[in-house]
């Protein structure tokens, strides 16, 4: 059984003047146990649209999603859960400490349990020192990891969630991208979205891009850097061999030590034989590829 099965997930709105506007269509896809998929798409695509429908907090037009086999909006479906909505919003009167507690039962955790899990979790949030302290003082920051924390007091299998690393400095990204990366490896599903190409090349097993309300692209984000695979960067010596003999290939950069080439991937095979025959010694190869973001861009390049 698939932790999320979405199949033709689609919404429509009736804006002003009576207009629809279709938010989402026909949008399938399924995440298994253990995966960190990421949502990607532009501000607008259609993303917490999803999650919205997935939530319960809204109603999609046609089509059904089911969460560990029980369907979205169900009291059972959201208990299975760990949500993220885009912008949390607090009791801002509560401390860290309290909020989190308040959270554990409503989920009906044991005492015992809901106090060592608390205290774990305000930790591993590095937000110990500040679980006395009432939310209303809290940075924008530290309120975005209430946030998550909050998703993981009662320890759920699926985490869906919604721009997760919003508002976070540099040190705040890398721990989120670290509390994943961790839940991965204790077998927990992860269902996030963001319009940030960098989060989901670091931490994803696959990535959905979603471009005004439609699936554009479902791949794993190995093939997609593999296929992405444009040519080599290769370094050689300044002071050995005949140069001239790679005159056929582009120079990019050079110093008074090494000349480094851009070697296409069909041409290779030829510019180390050429090399060898020609005593160029070969001091460094370094693959040259498109990454997530130039694939992110031609996906909406062609959705526009």
């Amino acid at each position: 059984m698939n932790m999320l099965d979405i199949r033709g997930l689609s919404k429509t709105f009736i804006g002003k003047r009576r207009l629809r506007v279709e938010a989402l269509r026909d949008l399938t896809l399924s995440i298994a146990q253990g995966e960190i998929f990421g949502f990607l798409g532009p501000n607008g695509a259609g993303k917490s649209t999803t999650i919205k429908c997935l939530m319960g907090l809204i109603r999609p037009t046609v089509g059904t999603a089911t969460i560990m086999g029980e369907q979205i909006g169900s009291v059972a479906s959201r208990a299975k859960i760990g949500f993220l909505p885009e912008n949390p919003a607090f009791y801002d009167y509560l401390t860290a400490e309290e909020y989190l507690r308040f959270v554990g039962k409503t989920f009906k955790m044991p005492e015992a349990l809901l106090t060592r899990r608390t205290d774990e979790t305000l930790k591993q949030l590095e937000l110990w020192d500040a679980r006395k302290r009432p939310m209303r003082g809290y940075s924008k920051g530290m309120v975005q990891r209430v946030g998550l924390a909050q998703t993981m007091i009662h320890d759920p299998d699926l985490y869906i969630l919604d721009e997760p690393m919003s508002g976070l400095d540099p040190i705040g990204r890398a721990l989120v991208k670290d509390i994943i990366l961790d839940l991965k490896k204790r077998g927990k599903s992860v269902f996030f979205s963001t319009h940030i190409t960098d989060d989901v090349e670091k931490v994803c097993d696959r990535v959905g891009v979603i471009v005004k309300g439609q699936l554009e692209a479902l791949d794993s984000v190995e093939n997609i850097v593999r296929q992405g695979i444009e040519g080599y960067i290769v370094q050689t010596r300044l002071s050995r061999g005949n140069h001239e003999a790679l005159g056929g290939f582009s120079v990019v950069r050079t110093n008074e030590t090494f000349i480094e080439y851009f070697v296409p991937v069909a041409g290779f095979n030829e510019f180390m034989a050429l090399a060898g025959q020609h005593s160029v010694e070969v001091t460094l190869v370094e693959t040259k590829r498109k990454d997530l973001e130039s694939f992110f861009l031609e996906i909406v390049g062609k959705g526009k």
